[in-house]
Parts: structure tokens; sequence; C-alpha cells
């Protein structure tokens, strides 16, 4: 029997599941730089639609807790506030309006007699949504405060993974996430401040001792925000917040530390160059 004979020959070869992580990770990178680096309405369209499957998956893991009438009222809070977000409308009052939708849910909550998990939800699903688009903005400060959000974040997840396989030692947190070292969580903020301290230095910034202290922060807030996750996540009983992203899980899964960390970096740029450019008092180009 020749090959082309044989049934299983022909049969077509499935991808093993680290080649079906190897090109998600592939497509969505080169899809999240691309629109990183448009930057405003298409950049703006993203942290929307992460925004959004936040709060979807979060609902999903959460079903039963709250009424759907309340899902319900949350979900059209966080839609308008993205729908704001996205029209491009000043970013006082799209911060207003996420505080104003945060207050709702938690009324609209109180009155039907359900707990804040739903509002805790929205909130997370806001805050990562809305601290994302205007980091970035539309000009070359946004860009460089993203950038520089992402190569923390990303050497922060990279070297945490290899140092904590390599040199094992204590959990960090067994009862919450029972893979995580205090080895890989010290080498994750050490690999964070080098790759945030050469994204600042590609700026052209001289002074980079600042740059690595809030590279330090951003790299242990990611991790807190990773082990957060993975706390509502053990709470659910679920290992993944959903299968929206082939071989990788649910959106949650992959920006859980971003998210964290993007909103720690926006409260420091509000703070230094106000809470329309946050990418101004982060980055003076």
């Amino acid at each position: 029997m020749s090959d082309s004979d044989d049934p299983q020959s022909s049969a077509p070869r499935r991808l093993s599941n680290l080649q079906v992580r190897t090109v998600s990770s592939v497509v969505l990178i080169v899809a999240v730089l691309g629109v990183t680096w448009l930057g405003g309405t298409p950049f703006a369209i993203l942290a929307a639609a992460i925004s959004g499957a936040i709060f979807y998956e979060w609902t999903g893991m959460s079903r039963g807790e709250s009424s759907t009438r309340h899902h319900t009222v949350a979900a059209v809070l966080l839609g308008a506030v993205l729908i704001l977000l996205v029209l491009g409308v000043e970013e006082k009052l799209v911060v207003a309006a996420t505080a104003v939708a945060i207050l709702l849910s938690a009324l609209d909550g109180r009155v039907r007699g359900q707990g804040l998990g739903t509002t805790v939800g929205l909130s997370y699903a806001a805050l990562s949504g809305v601290s994302l688009a205007l980091l970035r903005d539309g000009d070359s400060n946004g860009l460089a405060a993203i950038l520089f959000l992402f190569a923390t974040v990303w050497a922060t997840d990279i070297m945490a993974y290899f140092v904590g396989r390599s040199l094992g030692g204590p959990k960090l947190a067994p009862a919450i996430s029972p893979g995580k070292t205090w080895s890989g969580a010290i080498g994750g903020a050490l690999g964070g401040v080098l790759a945030g301290t050469a994204a600042a230095a590609a700026t052209g910034h001289s002074d980079l001792i600042p740059g690595a202290a809030v590279a330090l922060v951003l790299s242990v807030v990611s991790q807190v925000g990773d082990l957060f996750e993975s706390w509502i996540k053990r709470r659910r009983g679920v290992k993944d917040s959903s299968q929206l992203i082939p071989g990788h899980g649910g959106v949650m899964d992959r920006v859980d530390g971003l998210v964290a960390a993007a909103f720690a970096l926006y409260v420091i740029g509000a703070l230094l160059g106000g809470a329309g450019r946050p990418g101004h008092g982060l980055f003076p180009l």
C-alpha cells in the first residue's frame, strides 16, 4: 500500500497545543504592536475590546452570583463608557463617566439585593480599558509610555517563568497559584526593571533612575495582578477565564498583569502630567 493509500496519511494533521499557542502568540503580538503604533482611535477600539472581553469573562465565571438584570445594567453602563472612549471625548469626561458607571452599578446591586461581585468586575474591566487607551493617546509621548509598559510587563512574565522553572524554591502563594515561586517573582522583577530601563533609554532619557523605579513598581503590580486573577479563577473553580484565544484560554488570562500595571502607570502619569495626558508626564519628549 502506498502512502497515498494509507487512510491515516490523508487525514489532516492536528496542531499540537504548543503549536497553537505559538501561532496565537505571534498573531496577537503582531496585531497588538501594529495597532499600538497607530494609536488614537484604533488603539482605543483595541482597549475597549479588551475591556469588554474582561467583563464578559468575569460575568461568565461568576454566573449565578448576581441576577441577569444586574449583569445587564452593568454591561450597559460599561458600554456607555467604552463608547465615549472610542469616540475620543475629553479624557476627564471619560474618567468621570467611569466613576459614575461604577457608582450606579453599586447602587443598582444594592437595590436589587445583589453583592458587589458584578460591580467589581465592571470596575476591573472599565479601568483596564480606560487606562490603556489614555496612556497611549495619539502622540509620541503616549507611544513611549505604552511601549515602556509592554517591555516591563512582558519581560517580567518571561523572566518569572524561566527563572522560576530553573531555580524553583519556596512558593510565592501556594494557596492561590502553586506554580509561582519567590525566585521567579524576584527574577521577573529584575527582568522587568532591565527591560523598562532599556525602553526608557531608547526614548532618549538620560536620567534612568526614575524610570527603573517606575519599572520596578509596574513589575510588582503586574505580578500582583496575575495573582489576583488566579485567585478569582480558584474561587470560581475554573482553569481558564474562557476559551476566546486558541491555546491560551481567555483574555483575562493573557492581560491580567498588563492591565493592573497599566492602571498603576496611568495613575503615576496622571499625577505627573494630568489625567488627560499621562504620557506627557511620564515621557516629556
